[in-house]
């Protein structure tokens, strides 16, 4: 990892936001300034310009850190999804979202396109027309895209080995986190 100072000046120099440069991720990623500007245009998009709804696409964030057991993802999307409202029981709920009988159909829709993706790289036909029934063809895009933004990431924070940030315990506080080996 860059050391604060070091990811700070990498980031000023491409325009990533300080606030992410001071997150490991990017204080990994900013070994590669160019990557790290790429991915931060593609964050910035999703987590804040995207018309996807918030609820379901940390809903999305959360299932593909538990089901990759990308600790980082994971802990840091449990915080900012209770930072939105997102209630604890559905985030808990990700782990086995089958069972849970609080998700409606675009939840599960959007839950099963995730794990599909995850499993197979695509989103099958009767799961796409589930998805279509609850979801434009914009949105379609950025579901699609968001599973793909988080898969990555969950690849690239294990891959690299990003721990997690200073001050941040594993979640979820029932002990029971994607590093348990939760695979679906």
């Amino acid at each position: 990892m860059l050391d604060a100072g070091e990811a700070r000046s990498r980031a000023a120099e491409v325009g990533v936001p300080e606030g992410m440069a001071g997150l490991n991720v990017f204080r990994v990623l900013l070994h590669d300034p160019a990557t790290a500007a790429a991915l931060n245009g593609l964050l910035h998009r999703l987590l804040w310009k995207g018309d996807l709804d918030q609820r379901l696409r940390e809903l999305v964030i959360m299932r593909i850190g538990w089901v990759s057991g990308a600790v980082y993802e994971w802990t840091q999307h449990w915080h900012v999804a209770v930072a939105l409202g997102i209630d604890e029981a559905d985030l808990f709920a990700v782990r086995d979202w089958e069972a849970y009988g609080g998700f409606g159909p675009v939840e599960r829709a959007v839950l099963a396109a995730t794990d599909e993706t995850l499993a197979d790289g695509s989103i099958g036909g009767a799961t796409w027309s589930a998805c279509a029934e609850q979801l434009d063809e914009a949105l379609l895009v950025e579901l699609v895209a968001a599973i793909g933004n988080w898969g990555m990431f969950a690849r690239m924070l294990k891959s690299l080995d990003v721990p997690l940030d200073d001050g941040m315990e594993p979640w979820p506080p029932d002990g029971c986190g994607p590093e348990k080996g939760a695979q679906r």
